[in-house]
């Protein structure tokens, strides 16, 4: 994963480390290892079909933190190249609502009201992780 961090501009890195993060603290912060309702796995709630979208690891590695990272982070640039090339932008907000809703009901203005809500509690999660990090810098 630093490869990649090293390969996107310093600002595009901590946006989606924040993202991330925020995305971990709704979808399992307490890092529980039983799957969700649908078959969810790890830190990031990955269901076994975007898992494998992303990596040809066994679906049970997403348990394993380092690699739950890595993958967020391939779908995290993943979902930006989509919504550009979709015409939206890459914002948090969008990027929470597809990574709850899918792209294409992103895409289509479709996300129910459940995700608008989800992307929001991520928006405001991140907001606090940078002013976190602003104040810890200084």
């Amino acid at each position: 994963m630093l490869v990649l961090v090293l390969l996107i501009p310093a600002g595009r890195a901590m946006s989606r480390q924040v993202t991330l993060e925020a995305i971990h603290q709704i979808e399992n912060p307490r890092n529980l290892t039983r799957p969700g309702p649908a078959g969810e796995l790890g830190a990031y709630q990955f269901r076994a079909a975007t898992w494998a979208q992303h990596t040809r690891r066994p679906f049970s590695d997403a348990l394993d933190r380092r690699w739950s990272d890595y993958v967020a982070a391939l779908h995290h640039d993943w979902l930006c190249a989509r919504l550009v090339r979709n015409g939206l932008e890459p914002s948090i907000y969008n990027i929470a609502l597809a990574w709850n809703a899918g792209l294409s009901a992103t895409v289509r203005g479709r996300a129910p009201r459940r995700s608008h809500d989800y992307a929001v509690r991520v928006g405001n999660i991140a907001g606090e992780l940078n002013d976190r990090l602003r104040l810890a810098s200084q």
